[in-house]
């Protein structure tokens, strides 16, 4: 069940522009006039069309999100008003929280029928650039679609990850089976190093890497990605040092073949089972730490969604009677974790890894 719920996820979060209300770049529409609405919240919204002509490459666009210059505006009532030289405008009455389209204390916008395409009939108008928009999750304090930011901010998550893990794995692997493999001096070093990052937090030192490479996204990447070899290399270290001592490595070493091809064809891969297992712990454990970070205001910067930023966001709403602000988010977190640590457990129990 974890296995599909990733594999969902991870769909989800490559076609993430596909299926989000809001596919303009991070989904970034604001709406200020119906921030922090309740989950299902409906508005008409208006369209007014950009002057500017923009191309845009398809694929561009469906994995990274529209450049989206159009505005739109919450409205409780649009009129067509007829002008004595013939031609129309538009009397939108933006949409308030607090008054009813009839209260003189909204005061209607003006909009030219010109910034719209040329030879529009105002039933077209309404057919195209008029429409009932719904937020299944809410709208955050920006009045953006929470769906969209939470979808969007999925794929941050699981990208970092992912990159985390592969760089833990390169380092760890690497170093690891060195430090087993040659023992004596190479092995003293190499554990002192281990045993040096051990002993620093780890959130600590991400937060000092992250410090001394600078905030963004891609420096999250790395940042993550070095502070988590250790646990690997301390276990490929001591699964070497067992293997190296089988009949088989003896009978390469009798065939002259080189350390490296031994290491690498013969001993690696009948040490990866425990290496798999510690992969899925890491990969929800780099989830958590982006989330910190993301929190912290180190990670991800905005306007890219990530889950601990939306949560740092909302954290105070939670008093103010709108709490799943903070809440949808969490929740998105606890469950990819989770699903992660049962994977992690259940590859565990398949491959009879030894603790």
């Amino acid at each position: 069940m974890s296995f599909w719920y990733i594999l969902i996820c991870a769909f989800l979060a490559i076609f993430a522009y596909v299926f989000a209300p809001d596919d303009s770049r991070f989904a970034n529409q604001m709406h200020l006039s119906v921030h922090s609405q309740p989950p299902g919240f409906k508005v008409t919204m208006l369209t007014v069309p950009t002057q500017v002509e923009q191309e845009e490459n398809f694929w561009k666009s469906l994995f990274f999100g529209k450049v989206n210059s159009d505005t739109e505006i919450p409205v409780s009532a649009v009129n067509f008003v007829n002008l004595p030289d013939g031609q129309s405008k538009i009397m939108a009455i933006p949409y308030s929280p607090e008054s009813s389209p009839e209260s003189s204390a909204v005061m209607p916008i003006e909009i030219s029928m010109d910034l719209y395409p040329d030879k529009l009939s105002p039933n077209e108008i309404k057919e195209n650039f008029i429409q009932e928009k719904t937020f299944l999750l809410g709208t955050d304090k920006y009045g953006r679609d929470l769906l969209s930011r939470v979808l969007i901010g999925m794929r941050i998550s699981l990208s970092i990850g992912f990159v985390a893990v592969f760089i833990s794995l390169i380092i760890g692997i690497s170093l690891g089976a060195i430090a087993g493999f040659y023992g004596g001096k190479i092995d003293a070093a190499i554990m002192w190093l281990i045993n040096v990052a051990w002993s620093i937090p780890t959130l600590l030192l991400v937060i000092a890497i992250t410090l001394a490479i600078g905030k963004g996204f891609w420096q999250v990447f790395i940042a993550v990605g070095l502070t988590m070899w250790v646990e690997v290399a301390r276990v490929v270290r001591g699964q070497v040092m067992t293997t190296k001592e089988q009949q088989y490595v003896t009978a390469a070493r009798a065939l002259g073949y080189r350390d490296f091809r031994i290491v690498l064809k013969h001993i690696l891969p009948n040490v990866m089972a425990p290496v798999i297992v510690i992969s899925a712990a890491n990969f929800a454990s780099a989830i958590l730490i982006e989330s910190g970070l993301s929190f912290l205001g180190i990670g991800a910067q905005p306007p890219m969604p990530s889950w601990g930023a939306m949560i740092k966001d909302h954290y105070s709403y939670i008093i103010l009677g709108k709490a799943y602000l903070a809440i949808i988010p969490g929740l998105a977190i606890m469950s990819l974790v989770m699903a992660f640590m049962l994977i992690g457990n259940a590859l565990r129990d398949a491959l009879d890894v030894k603790s």
